[in-house]
């Protein structure tokens, strides 16, 4: 059988390669080279584990600088569209991953810490051969990126983009009382394994400090219902243990922006102050009259922000 040069950019990952919900049976080699020869855009998949795979939507392949995106909960890569139609006409290149159990990623029982959640993120820029990147991470993808800074030694990041990152904690602890209450986060996950749609739909109703459209809302919440219950109870779960981030924090030695929308009441703005004070000469834009999606809430905003950071 022959493949088109564009299938000849999919990773193999078994003895059979999906291709958009297509099986071939042959497995191709992912070919930076060709990849970033054309201008369009792709998604394929990368294997981080011996039987994981994850989604990676590569917009642009042939831009000048990357900014790599990483999602927050409960959705995928698609919460950057707003990003994606804007920055690959700057001559940016976008790649988007779905972390595992979430949008196309495959949905594996475990691993869903923030060591294994980052290692995943290592795996895919090692198998890209990324270097010299901007990382970008929003909400618990935020936390996973501040992890992957220090498990990993920010292994090519050139600039790190915090947006309402859910860092260092979460949730409240007796040394740092900013986060939400436990009992809420305990509900979250008590409401996933009993009523996930209704969970999301009330979660969808903390995400915004200016009214948006029923159609918006909605699409958002289909993203969420594409991971699978289990790991979206999982992710939940990790925010109840997770103490490293403090001290990784300080480990990031890279320019940093912090972007943090004021009215957020997923993650509360003292995370923001807090991730300031921790990384050393990093840049904190509070964003008035804003929620926990700022890259909606505050589009126009949130975009200007993040291209000038870019382009210093």
């Amino acid at each position: 059988m022959r493949f088109s040069p564009v299938l000849r950019h999919v990773f193999p990952f078994t003895d059979r390669t999906v291709y958009r919900g297509v099986i071939f049976d042959l497995c191709v080699e992912y070919n930076e080279e060709n990849m970033r020869a054309g201008g369009f855009a792709m998604g394929f998949y990368i294997r981080v584990e011996r039987n994981v795979k994850v989604y990676i939507e590569d917009i642009n392949p042939a831009g000048g600088k990357t900014v790599f995106f990483v999602h927050g909960w409960p959705g995928n890569h698609n919460f950057f569209e707003y990003q994606f139609d804007v920055l690959p006409s700057k001559g940016y290149r976008c790649v988007g991953m779905d972390y595992r159990g979430f949008g196309h990623s495959d949905r594996p029982w475990t691993g869903y810490d923030y060591d294994r959640l980052s290692d995943d993120i290592r795996c895919v820029v090692d198998s890209m051969r990324l270097h010299n990147f901007t990382l970008l991470g929003h909400s618990t993808g935020g936390a996973i990126c501040i992890r992957y800074m220090a498990r990993h030694r920010g292994c090519g990041v050139s600039k790190l983009v915090l947006c309402a990152a859910a860092a260092p904690s979460l949730i409240e602890r007796p040394y740092f009382p900013y986060g939400l209450k436990r009992e809420d986060v305990l509900n979250i996950i008590r409401g996933v394994h009993q009523d996930r749609p209704q969970t999301l739909r009330d979660f969808g109703n903390m995400l915004f400090f200016n009214p948006v459209t029923p159609a918006l809302s909605d699409w958002l919440f289909q993203l969420g219902l594409q991971a699978a219950g289990w790991s979206t109870a999982a992710i939940a779960n990790t925010w109840l243990g997770e103490e490293q981030l403090f001290q990784d924090l300080k480990e990031i030695r890279v320019p940093t922006l912090i972007l943090h929308g004021v009215d957020d009441r997923v993650c509360l703005f003292p995370l923001a102050t807090a991730q300031h004070e921790s990384i050393k000469g990093s840049k904190l834009v509070p964003i008035e009259s804003c929620g926990h999606f700022l890259f909606y809430d505050q589009r126009q905003k949130f975009n200007e922000e993040l291209i000038g950071f870019l382009e210093q």
